[in-house]
């Protein structure tokens, strides 16, 4: 055999391989990421905060379910959700139950794309070219108000470009949210202002961490902003990282924590602020059906860990 057709064959083999691994073992490795930010005045216990993000669930997805029904277990101070909850029209039923052992804990939601419109068939080289966007009539309406009661019901605070205040282990905590930026449904002049000098903290949620969003609520005081919909890049190069974010966000950071303050995508090689707020990004628990693969970025929940000050 020809070196060269050896060669091809060995390429495609190992390409083979890594869709098979990305297909059907990693994006069912689920992982409980653990971090901490020191965003809490100095004296006050730490507080266990668990965030959930872009399950988008079918309802044969039991597995997916189970694990994160398991996290109660946990017995976090908080939960926030940052949308993406659904993947098929029938999915809601099955999203209600696979949160509802975590209702007995006080939660926060805001929406995403795949909140509102089922997935669809598509190139997946544009998710490496481009921000794609959804938009009405592009893809079948899901039963969002349907979502959205049972959330509620389950006594969950609707962060819909919305500020509110939520008890939280005996300390009030102030949260601004806003409907997902990625089809343009976030309306923050609803919202904006400054931050309530009376309560433990600002928190800022979103679904899509856009630039514009994360500098009008830093800007305002939040001291912590939480968001999801990057997937963590969903497919990244080892010892390199994610190649995308499907938003205007820097790959540096797509998944995990980090700094923020009003303009700091401006210039990614400016000194860090010492008053800079934290930014936490999720990479996920879930995939498009249409794009069942990760690579190099496990599904994950993360149990964040807010702190005080040193």
């Amino acid at each position: 055999m020809h070196a060269l057709t050896r060669t091809g064959l060995a390429v495609a083999a190992a390409g083979l391989g890594g869709l098979g691994y990305a297909s059907l073992i990693e994006r069912n490795a689920f992982v409980l990421r653990r971090r901490s930010v020191p965003v809490l005045p100095r004296g006050h216990r730490p507080l266990r905060v668990l965030h959930l993000s872009d399950l988008h669930l079918v309802p044969a997805q039991r597995r997916k379910s189970a694990w994160v029904r398991s996290l109660a277990g946990l017995r976090p101070d908080l939960v926030i959700n940052t949308g993406d909850n659904l993947a098929h029209s029938e999915a809601v039923a099955v999203t209600i139950e696979t949160f509802a052992p975590l209702f007995d804990v006080p939660g926060v939601f805001v929406l995403g794309s795949n909140d509102y419109f089922a997935p669809r068939l598509k190139n997946p080289a544009r998710y490496l070219t481009e921000r794609s966007r959804k938009g009405t009539g592009e893809s079948a309406r899901l039963p969002t108000e349907d979502l959205v009661q049972g959330l509620r019901e389950g006594g969950w605070v609707d962060l819909t470009n919305t500020r509110a205040h939520v008890a939280v282990a005996g300390a009030e905590i102030e949260f601004v949210g806003v409907d997902d930026p990625h089809l343009n449904y976030d309306r923050y002049a609803l919202v904006a202002g400054a931050s309530d000098p009376a309560a433990l903290l600002t928190i800022g949620v979103t679904h899509a961490p856009y630039q514009r969003i994360l500098d009008a609520m830093t800007s305002d005081g939040a001291s912590l902003v939480v968001a999801g919909h990057t997937h963590g890049g969903q497919l990244c190069l080892p010892g390199y990282g994610a190649l995308v974010t499907n938003c205007d966000l820097d790959p540096g950071r797509v998944k995990g924590v980090s700094r923020w303050w009003p303009g700091a995508g401006a210039d990614l090689s400016a000194p860090v602020p010492s008053d800079a707020a934290w930014l936490e990004v999720s990479a996920g628990l879930g995939t498009s059906p249409y794009a069942p693969v990760r690579f190099a970025c496990r599904p994950e929940a993360t149990l964040l860990t807010l702190e005080p000050v040193a």
